[in-house]
């Protein structure tokens, strides 16, 4: 059974896609951002010139909350994770966005691949990840919507 789901509370997706599609006992995350629901975007802010400050550590952390959340609405958690893919403006990122990893997977986590980008869909985006996952026995079909 393949069931596909655009979570309430979360960032409207910018296009004809759903937040989450469960096939069978995986659940596949799409590219998610630091974007919160009111298309704010956590670590972009601008100061009272239109200066804007970039931070790739607050944008990680808000997109592996986001994830979080995506992922608990299908019944799965980070835990569950087997692959993540995530997309870089720029590698000078990696370390800030490394470290904020860190604190969520270690060498148990899910496998990753890390890629540069030219861009992403708003030009204050330094960082996007897609993710899978694995509902095993534990969960139960009962979590499976």
């Amino acid at each position: 059974m393949t069931t596909s789901r655009v979570v309430d509370g979360k960032a409207a997706p910018r296009g004809a896609f759903p937040h989450v599609k469960v096939a069978g006992e995986f659940v596949y995350v799409s590219g998610t951002s630091s974007r919160g629901p009111d298309n704010t975007i956590a670590g972009a802010e601008a100061d009272a010139l239109g200066t804007v400050s970039l931070d790739i550590r607050t944008q990680t952390r808000a997109v592996i909350e986001n994830i979080r959340d995506l992922l608990r609405a299908a019944g799965a958690e980070l835990d569950d994770l087997v692959q993540v893919t995530t997309y870089l403006v720029s590698m000078n990122d990696f370390g800030g966005y490394n470290e904020v990893y860190a604190e969520y997977f270690d060498h148990s986590g899910p496998t990753r691949t890390t890629v540069a980008v030219h861009q992403l869909p708003h030009p204050h985006l330094l960082i996007e990840m897609q993710a899978v996952a694995h509902l095993d026995d534990r969960h139960g079909k009962e979590h499976r919507r």
